[in-house]
Formats: structure tokens, sequence, C-alpha cells
């Protein structure tokens, strides 16, 4: 079986991490799998929106420790703790580079690389009873890794994020909740139900408005000014305001009905 499940619904992928028996953990096949599927998604014009979800008891537990990934990293030098490194951490920055937003699905363990998996997404949905963490520092390495450094404190903020790291300690859906992490927490048979209104909103926008939102707000996270996030803002607008999509969604408003985007 594949150790990742892609199912196309409409315009919408519903991607599975499928490695139940090691709690989706992160060896070398998946990881491959991972970052390949991002990598297309750049050009990929048929997919809108992405799903991201975890088989069996948990989202995904990591690394596998127990796989030729950590192996390596251990006998073959720092050449090939670079090269497992750079394959993962790139899976983050395809999820971060591709148009489409990307809704994950989180329960059991989100933890480790799983953890900065849910981070690098869009929008998070925690079943109750989630645990996430980044347990990086609790097996002899940083507590800042594939990217939760950078992606954790924009998200929570700095004393949370300095808190996580530092310890390892466990974060539950509850207080992810409360944090800001997560949008919503649900009972874990409702959750693949609890993305329907998020990705039903996102299908009802126009497709190029939607990347270029995706876009502007990744970029302006770090602007260097106001001025300069005004500036690419203002940009995206006079560029979408010559499309047909921004016709047909101004006469829609005005005939009061439903506008149908055809991505142009």
């Amino acid at each position: 079986m594949s150790v990742l499940i892609i199912e196309r619904r409409g315009a919408v992928d519903w991607v599975t991490l499928n490695r139940p028996e090691r709690l989706n953990a992160l060896d070398e096949n998946l990881t491959t799998a991972l970052r390949g599927y991002f990598e297309r998604l750049y050009r990929d014009e048929e997919c809108r929106v992405v799903v991201l979800r975890g088989a069996g008891r948990g989202f995904c537990a990591g690394a596998d420790l127990a796989s030729d990934l950590t192996r390596e990293v251990q006998e073959d030098g720092i050449g090939a703790a670079m090269r497992v490194q750079r394959g993962i951490r790139d899976i983050m920055v395809a999820m971060r580079r591709c148009p489409q937003p990307i809704v994950t699905l989180l329960h059991g363990a989100a933890v480790g690389g799983g953890f900065v998996l849910a981070l690098a997404s869009d929008i998070r949905i925690a079943a109750t009873g989630t645990r996430m963490n980044a347990a990086f520092i609790k097996i002899g390495l940083g507590g800042c890794d594939v990217g939760v450094s950078y992606l954790l404190p924009r998200l929570i903020g700095g004393s949370a994020s300095h808190e996580l790291l530092l310890t390892g300690r466990d974060l539950y859906a509850d207080r992810a909740l409360r944090l800001g992490l997560v949008s919503e927490v649900v009972a874990e048979e409702a959750l693949a139900a609890s993305a329907a209104p998020y990705v039903e909103a996102m299908l009802a926008t126009a497709p190029l408005a939607l990347a270029m939102t995706k876009e502007v707000l990744d970029i302006n996270l770090d602007a260097p000014s106001f001025a300069a996030a005004l500036a690419l803002e203002d940009r995206n607008q006079a560029l979408l305001s010559q499309g047909d999509d921004f016709r047909e969604g101004v006469a829609a408003f005005r005939a009061k009905r439903t506008p149908e985007f055809r991505g142009r």
C-alpha cells in the first residue's frame, strides 16, 4: 500500500499519511512522497485546496527513529545528516510555497516533525485529546528543527514558543485552541466533517484570488514595514481587478446571486 494516499474530490485533494503501524512516522519513503507531492502542487491548477490527515491512531509521530534515515544520520557523517535534514525541511518549504491552502486535521500524536507539518499548514483543526510537541530537545537535538523556530512564534507568540521549544513539553488541543494555534477542537469522529465549512468557503472564492491571498499573507509575515505590506497588497489587488473573475464578482453582487468564478 502507498505510504501517501491522495484522493482528489473535485478541486480538493484529501491527502492521508498512511503508515499507521508506525503512527505515520516519517521514513525515507513517506518523506520523499510528501516532498514530491507538495512540490508538484505549485504547477497543479486543478487542485485548489488540500486536506491533510493521518491514518490510524495519530496524525504523525515525527521522524521514524527506527528507520534507515536515523541510521544514516548517526553512522554516515555530517553530509548524510544534512541530506536527511534538508529532505524533511523541504517538505515544509514546499507546503508554504504551494498556492493551495492546506487544512490539516490532527488527532492522537502530532509530534516532532508531525507537529511542524501542522504548523506549515494554513488552517488546523484538532480532535479532542490531540497531543503536540517539539520533542527534538528530548533526544539530544536542539529544540528548533525543520522550521519550528520560524513558524511557531508567528502563530502563538514568543513566550509560549520559548516554553514549548526549550522544554519539549506536550501541548494538548484545549490549550492549542486558547493560544489560537488551532481553529476548532472537535470529537475525533467529527474531524473529517469539520473541514467542510472551511473548504467550501475557500472553493467559493475566485481561484487566483485565493492563491494570491495565501502568498501575500506568507510574505507579509516578514514585511519590513507597513508600507511594504501595503505595496504588495496594492499590486495584487490591481492585478486581480483586471480579471474576468472580479467582473463576475461585481456583477453577481449587484444581481444578488452567487458568482461563477472561472479562474480568469
